[in-house]
């Protein structure tokens, strides 16, 4: 079955067993029939370690915690297993900010947490 995801949609996700199941955020585009059924995405944990890739967004559908953009991973659109929820334009854009730092895709001449 073909899950359908967008990006900013946040899924409770299987992510493996070291990582077990999880939310997660998506970043990536939904794939057209052509493409591989993967999405890319920024799991959310709770044992945090007040890293500077670590982003929190609060929001009423998941525990106090934050966004690991160094935990980034794609998967198989198959291990989505729930919606959550979604973030708004407002609430992805420093988890977009951070993951670009982190990939070296940013623009920014300084690390987006002194900003």
């Amino acid at each position: 079955m073909t899950r359908r995801s967008a990006r900013g949609d946040v899924w409770l996700v299987d992510l493996g067993l070291a990582a077990k199941v999880r939310p997660a955020l998506v970043v990536s585009i939904p794939p057209t029939d052509a493409d591989r059924e993967l999405a890319t995405l920024v799991p959310h944990t709770t044992s945090l370690r007040a890293s500077r890739f670590e982003v929190a967004v609060p929001v009423r559908f998941l525990k106090e915690g934050a966004f690991d953009v160094q935990s980034v991973v794609t998967v198989p659109t198959e291990r989505l297993l729930r919606q959550l929820g979604r973030l708004n334009p407002a609430q992805l854009a420093p988890v977009e900010k951070r993951l670009g730092f982190w990939l070296g895709l940013s623009t920014l001449a300084e690390d987006p947490s002194e900003s």
